[in-house]
């Protein structure tokens, strides 16, 4: 139980005992830094319940407090603020608690924990990935381990697209135009090579088109007959009927840009468990269907097509089969669902899909409820904005879109002419040097997007993510590794706990609040699915730190137990440090 935890269940018994109440919220936030406290109950919140002054009430609370909480030495009433003074005494047992504990925050899967699964990435197999892939992969990266950082058994999954027209696109372009080209004889990475094809068929369609025009077609007759779009077509009827030649077409591109994919999530730092492919998973959920039809749950159109009508809900009617019998996405995202509550032991799901997906998930999750899948309650759309450049919006079929490979190395590069300018690197090997840019690159770029709250939409700026000062990936780093060079020059025993007097610097007490808060953010950030939580806080237990390394000498003091303490302590945070980055899939480095 912590501080809050405690200060909680006993601020419920003084309100039972004093008004005969159940308080229904308790808010706490940090004591101001202009009044005497260290954290603050709100009793605004609890006047809707009790029928008093609130001076009155939050003097009632604290002398109850102060007579049964050991740790509470004192409070003060700010009009509806009880600003709680907690012992010296509670932080010196915490910090005896705590400091040598490199995990200290998380916790280890439990084996009574729930299965959770987060789905991530979900590319298309006719182009590489991209700036807008880079957060969705990031994001869903990221909240994986919060949630196994919280006990949680997490299970990393993505859906390949991996057919229909967009794929025919590629093929047809390939065929045409490729004259046998192999990313081995190109010396592209497989995705690239074949998103050039995909480029090249919009340019050749536009063009059919525009002659088809010129001889009298309308726009949208030449639209639907250009010959490369009918042999597209063509390509996709002859892939679903298992056409042996096209097959083989279709799984040799597929694995030239599986290839890269891999090498892509190999330099951002991201992993799965097991792929789905919607080749293997398009046909899913037809079986559910006909089920639901069977239960009155959907409903058939004269023309044979299956609905569901949620209108009762405030949404309206969506199509789940059509006329034909074929499944439209809805139909395998139902099957899928089912299908990975049967391949995982789990009982939550997460989807990390952007926001324009928001309507369509509420109806997947509204349709599974109705067919009766208890799970279905749990389902989450981690839903999040898109993110833009100064240049303005990417566009993957013209050939617009930020390329994930060539932003990666970009940031490395950006990394390299600042450290230069800095000058930061003298007696660092080349190698050395190439490892800590791509480090501090990458980390500039994850921390840059992952510490905005996912549902806003984010203007990146490369250089600006790259600055050595505010809230970047790269000022952290910093600080970790300027307190790694003053673990290094610490030569002496470090191991002594601290004395149950010890008197605080005020700078050394703030920071320890600071590392308090640390367990907590893990929790909210897994509770909110947001990342951006351990971002700022790991930002402002630096900052924090960064007025204790100004204001308080560490190694430079002859008073031997306070120069242990504070050794500690810089070890506790740069430990914290690095566990909230490593949640967040950033690297820090030893020096810098």
């Amino acid at each position: 139980m912590n501080i809050e935890q405690l200060l909680a269940s006993k601020v419920k018994e003084a309100i039972n005992k004093h008004y005969e109440v159940e308080p229904e919220n308790i808010e706490f936030q940090p004591t101001r830094k202009d009044f005497e406290g260290d954290i603050t109950l709100v009793v605004f919140p609890m006047l809707k319940q009790i029928k008093t002054n609130p001076a009155k009430l939050a003097e009632t609370i604290g002398n109850h407090l102060k007579d049964e909480v050991e740790e509470v030495a004192d409070f003060n009433v700010v009009k509806g603020f009880l600003n709680i003074v907690i012992s010296d005494r509670f932080y010196i047992n915490f910090f005896n608690r705590v400091k040598d504990n490199e995990e200290f925050g998380i916790i280890p899967p439990q084996s009574d924990a729930s299965g959770i699964m987060v789905e991530y990435s979900s590319p298309n197999t006719n182009k590489p990935l991209h700036l807008g892939h880079i957060r969705n992969n990031l994001l869903g990266y990221s909240v994986s381990e919060i949630l196994k950082a919280n006990g949680n058994k997490v299970h990393k999954v993505q859906v390949i697209n991996d057919r229909g027209i967009h794929i025919c696109k590629s093929m047809i372009a390939w065929e045409k135009f490729g004259n046998g080209e192999t990313p081995e004889s190109t010396g592209l990475k497989g995705d690239k090579l074949v998103g050039n094809y995909y480029v090249k068929f919009d340019q050749e369609y536009k063009k059919e088109i525009a002659q088809l025009i010129e001889e009298g077609k309308t726009e949208e007759q030449a639209k639907a007959e250009a010959p490369i779009f009918v042999a597209a077509q063509d390509m996709l009827r002859k892939w679903e009927a298992n056409d042996p030649e096209v097959v083989a077409l279709w799984s040799k591109m597929n694995q030239w840009v599986y290839d890269g994919f891999e090498k892509t999530y190999n330099s951002l730092g991201v992993d799965f468990d097991k792929n789905y492919y919607e080749s293997e998973t398009y046909l899913l959920g037809k079986d559910n269907v006909q089920k639901g039809l069977e239960e009155g749950v959907f409903f058939k159109k004269e023309d044979g097509s299956v609905w569901i009508d949620l209108s009762d809900e405030g949404l309206d009617e969506k199509i789940v089969l059509r006329s034909d019998g074929t499944a439209v996405y809805m139909t395998q995202d139902i099957g899928t669902a089912i299908q990975r509550f049967k391949d995982f032991d789990i009982n939550q799901m997460v989807y990390t899909v952007g926001n324009e997906q928001e309507y369509h998930f509420k109806v997947l999750f509204l349709i599974l409820k109705k067919l009766g899948y208890d799970w279905a309650e749990s389902l989450y759309h981690l839903s999040y904005g898109m993110v833009d450049l100064p240049s303005g919006k990417m566009k993957s079929r013209e050939g617009t879109v930020v390329d994930a490979d060539d932003l990666i190395k970009e940031m490395a590069d950006t990394a390299k002419n600042i450290s230069e300018e800095l000058g930061k690197l003298d007696g660092y090997s080349e190698s050395e040097k190439e490892e800590l840019y791509r480090i501090i690159g990458l980390g500039a770029l994850k921390y840059y997007i992952l510490k905005v709250d996912p549902r806003k939409r984010i203007l990146f700026n490369p250089e600006e993510s790259v600055d050595f000062q505010g809230n970047t990936g790269p000022f952290i780093q910093y600080t970790y590794a300027r307190i790694q060079s003053i673990l290094r020059k610490a030569d002496f025993d470090t191991s002594k706990s601290l004395a149950s007097d010890f008197k605080f610097h005020e700078k050394e007490k703030e920071l320890i609040k600071q590392v308090q808060l640390f367990p907590e953010t893990v929790g909210l950030a897994a509770e909110n699915h947001s990342p951006a939580l351990i971002a700022n806080y790991t930002y402002e237990l630096v900052k924090s730190f960064n007025s204790f390394y100004q204001n308080v000498p560490i190694l430079g003091i002859d008073e031997e137990d306070e120069k242990i303490f504070r050794v500690q302590l810089s070890r506790l945070v740069a430990n914290v440090i690095k566990s909230g980055f490593k949640l967040l899939g950033i690297e820090v480095p030893e020096r810098m």
